[in-house]
């Protein structure tokens, strides 16, 4: 939602959001207004409601953007009362997981009646959504990447030369360590993966309540100097984490009858964008991200010997891999970057020549 916002005309924005660490200074860096809520949740509750009726009266706003649909897309009635002429509201895998469950799915629907467009991320959500809400409403944008940013080259050198990884076969894995993202299943299919390639070495990069259990099998499987877990880093060093792989793992998998499942994957397309080959799993619209025997492979990320092989596959053949970076890094160029997302969330907003494209993809206040 912040790439999005800084790319609108000037004077055109104002954001209501919620508290989280560090708001005050972030604030201050940005080139439009942020109003605050009290604490770090935002629940569409009537002080919420109020506050919001009344900024879209004193700025002047006549568009809304939820950055989230669920919940607080039930206030866009309310909004339409004050005076909204557009709302758009913006979902993620969370609302996709609403549509399975019979309480939320109601919920979903009364949410959706109250927007003029629905946004999806890939063929998935899209599908998922679409037993719920009217296929009319549903038009396709997915995150974009920044391509300067997350690049070949972005540093990852230094980062090998701190862990003491030298120039081994490197698989990186960025992302929050919960159990969703498949982390457990590296690590149990990692003396495989050391059988076939004895050099390799596995980098979590991340932090989350996996850590522990994560750092307890690593030790019991005497994977120690192969396995190595750096727990959270700042945003600002990420790319230089990518660039430190030879290859980008993250073999993901649904849980909880479908209501713990990834809705696209921004990892594997920032991955690409750095020029690594990818191995995605198969949860949800994870293979949205990826052109399967192009950019990288789809794996079911439940299956640790199909993990390994893809693995192994990818870190023998150094020209298949770096092919298959070289298309990911082509693809990312050609389709997610972030320019080409905030024009197209440009058409959304004032609805000039809205469809869904399906593989394509006034002020507003964003909520």
């Amino acid at each position: 939602m912040h790439a999005l916002a800084v790319r609108r005309p000037p004077g055109s924005v104002v954001v209501y959001a919620s508290r989280w660490q560090g708001w005050e200074e972030f604030d201050g860096r940005q080139p439009y207004p942020v109003v605050r809520h009290a604490g770090s949740v935002m629940l569409p509750v009537p002080e919420v409601a109020r506050r919001a009726a009344g900024l879209l009266r004193s700025e002047g706003c006549d568009t809304v953007v939820f950055g989230a649909a669920a919940p607080l897309g039930l206030l866009a009635p309310g909004l339409r009362a004050a005076g909204a002429r557009r709302v758009v509201m913006l979902t993620h895998g969370h609302e996709a997981a609403w549509a399975g469950t019979p309480v939320a799915r109601d919920l979903l629907g009364r949410i959706g009646a109250g927007a003029d467009v629905v946004t999806y991320l890939g063929e998935y959500t899209r599908r998922r959504l679409a037993r719920v809400l009217p296929p009319g409403r549903l038009v396709r944008l997915a995150p974009g990447v920044d391509t300067e940013v997350f690049r070949p080259g972005a540093g990852g050198a230094k980062v090998r030369a701190a862990l003491g990884l030298g120039d081994r076969p490197v698989v990186v894995c960025v992302s929050r360590l919960v159990p969703r993202k498949g982390q457990d299943v590296l690590v149990r299919c990692w003396p495989r993966v050391l059988r076939e390639v004895p050099e390799a070495v596995l980098l979590l990069v991340g932090g989350g309540p996996s850590r522990a259990a994560l750092e307890r099998a690593v030790a019991a499987g005497g994977l120690g100097g192969s396995v190595v877990v750096t727990g959270s880093v700042p945003w600002s060093s990420l790319p230089a984490c990518y660039d430190a792989g030879d290859v980008f793992a993250m073999p993901c998998r649904t849980r909880l009858g479908g209501l713990d499942v990834e809705g696209l994957g921004i990892v594997y397309l920032e991955a690409s964008a750095t020029g690594l080959p990818v191995v995605a799993g198969d949860s949800g619209g994870a293979p949205d991200a990826v052109v399967p025997g192009e950019t990288g492979l789809v794996v079911d990320g439940r299956d640790p010997a199909q993990v390994a092989g893809a693995l192994v596959a990818l870190l023998a053949d150094r020209a298949r891999a770096r092919r298959m970076g070289e298309r990911g890094r082509a693809w990312i160029e050609r389709e997610w970057r972030w320019d080409l997302v905030a024009e197209r969330f440009g058409t959304l907003l004032d609805g000039s020549g809205v469809r869904d494209e399906g593989s394509a993809g006034g002020g507003p206040l964003h909520c």
